[in-house]
């Protein structure tokens, strides 16, 4: 996707395809709508207090009105003025967006970036319009025998137009969401794609594809037995009852070395983003039921955003140190599956009473997690779709937030509130340690079934005492089910957004 900027003082001479202009539901025009209604004579206005509403995210177009270049003005629904916010902007831009790829069109221009928003700078919201503009061109055909080429999006190009006095900033802002797009678009593709697609193998077949375009990627991949020679037992037991070989994925982002620099908190070491990646889970000898076991390949979102976050920071180029680990295998029932009762003996030394073999993800991050501790890091972010406790708790609009890190905890819930990729801070006290004693080894892999998902995160912090440390659980926000079925690509945009935040 193409984005550059055009300055609104002469907006009913921008010839393109489709433009699109914002309009309150209260009947107040935004700036550039009331320029367009000048330029043709009143005409939109009398459209406005006759068939278009404002509702939100609704569109009405109106062709070839007299005095505009324009083909096309899409007019837009933003709500009520006083209710306007940075999710209702976003979603604006993503609907002129997807007007545009329904109708075919190869180019657009939005004006929306330029209505005013109190409390969100003007490249925060070029940022959202280029993502959103990303999240209406996405589409999925990897797996299709006969992909549908007439049915790729058409759009190509966006044009932004905005007061001269903002183009530095928007520009900025739509080069960043572009890249947040592209990597949400890789994180996309891979949750979809299935498990016999999408392999362990296949995805540090990715990673390796990325240092290739990207010079500032350096990619190791470990197969199985230098894993073994790690100590990984934990992650080689979740490994053992599949036939698909196991990968452990390191990912380094340096940077410009002149410009690189440290965490703001003042720590040079780098940022690690742990990612979990079963590309299937069936849960082992404590199978799932059958009904949507099928979205149990998208199991490896949290491996899938780590190698989305990395396609924006190479894009971008960002002057950061951050390391990407990526545990990733099958969980599978056979003779040589983990069975209930088993103990296992981790990267740590710790071992480990494997009561339920569907509690795996946290078997292989926890290994990951003592692995981490070699780079000294700044901070260190795990993401997984670790409990159905945490949707039971959250839903599908949060991730849930674990940390005891005050500052790094703060960071990342402000970088969800910037990108709209929110998250919910969640209890980690110690009292729920006490649900995790074994009789048989150092620790349980569960703590029953109250507060599941604080017991699962209670379980990893065992192993990221060594640094700054939080935990995303995004078992509730990572896909949809149902007709909606696909990957969101969440948390992308807050991982991005944190990053950025660094600079």
């Amino acid at each position: 996707m193409e984005f550059s900027t055009h300055s609104t003082a002469s907006l009913h001479q921008v010839k393109t395809a489709a433009l699109a202009v914002g309009v309150f539901a209260d009947g107040v025009l935004t700036a550039a709508a009331d320029l367009i209604d000048r330029a043709s004579n009143g005409a939109l206005r009398t459209v406005v207090k006759t068939e278009f509403r404002g509702r939100q995210g609704s569109t009405l177009v109106l062709r070839s009105l007299p005095g505009v270049a324009a083909q096309r003005v899409v007019l837009v629904g933003l709500g009520k003025q006083d209710e306007y916010s940075a999710r209702v902007h976003a979603a604006a831009e993503q609907a002129f967006a997807a007007y545009c790829v329904g109708a075919q069109l190869t180019e657009g221009a939005s004006t929306l970036v330029s209505v005013p928003l109190e409390g969100t700078p003007i490249r925060a919201r070029a940022r959202l319009a280029a993502i959103g503009a990303g999240n209406a061109t996405y589409h999925y055909d990897e797996s299709l025998g006969k992909p549908d080429r007439d049915a790729r999006p058409k759009l190509r190009k966006v044009v932004h137009c905005i007061e001269r006095g903002d183009a530095t900033q928007v520009q900025a802002g739509l080069r960043e969401g572009g890249a947040i797009a592209n990597g949400m678009d890789l994180a996309r593709t891979l949750g979809n794609m299935p498990g016999n697609l999408c392999t362990p193998t296949y995805l540090g077949e990715t990673a390796q594809k990325l240092a290739r375009a990207y010079k500032t990627v350096k990619v190791q991949v470990l197969d199985r037995k230098q894993i073994e020679a790690l100590g990984m037992g934990a992650f080689l037991s979740v490994a053992r009852g599949s036939d698909e070989p196991p990968r452990f994925i390191v990912l380094r982002h340096a940077g410009k070395p002149a410009a690189r620099k440290p965490a703001k908190d003042g720590n040079a070491g780098p940022i690690v983003l742990v990612g979990k990646g079963i590309t299937f889970d069936s849960g082992g000898i404590s199978i799932k039921p059958a009904a949507t076991m099928d979205e149990m390949k998208f199991d490896m979102c949290g491996a899938a955003s780590v190698l989305g976050a990395f396609r924006a920071l190479a894009e971008l180029q960002l002057p950061l140190d951050v390391i990407g680990l990526i545990p990733t295998c099958e969980n599978m029932p056979s003779g040589k599956a983990n069975k209930p009762g088993d103990v296992v003996t981790s990267m740590s030394g710790q071992t480990i009473e494997i009561l339920n073999t569907d509690a795996e993800g946290r078997l292989i991050l926890c290994d990951a997690l003592t692995y981490a501790e070699r780079f000294k890091p700044a901070a260190v972010v795990d993401i997984a779709t670790l409990t159905g406790a945490c949707v039971v708790a959250l839903g599908s609009v949060n991730s849930g937030l674990f940390s005891k890190n005050d500052a790094l905890a703060d960071a990342l819930l402000r970088a969800g509130r910037e990108s709209l990729d929110t998250a919910w801070r969640m209890p980690l006290d110690d009292a729920y340690q006490e649900q995790l004693k074994s009789n048989f080894a150092d620790m349980a892999n569960i703590g029953g079934p109250p507060a599941g998902a604080v017991t699962a995160a209670c379980f990893l912090s065992r192993y990221a005492k060594a640094y700054p440390w939080a935990h995303l659980d995004i078992a509730g926000t990572a896909w949809r089910g149902g007709k909606e079925k696909g990957s969101t690509a969440r948390p992308v945009p807050l991982l991005m957004q944190y990053l950025l935040n660094q600079l």
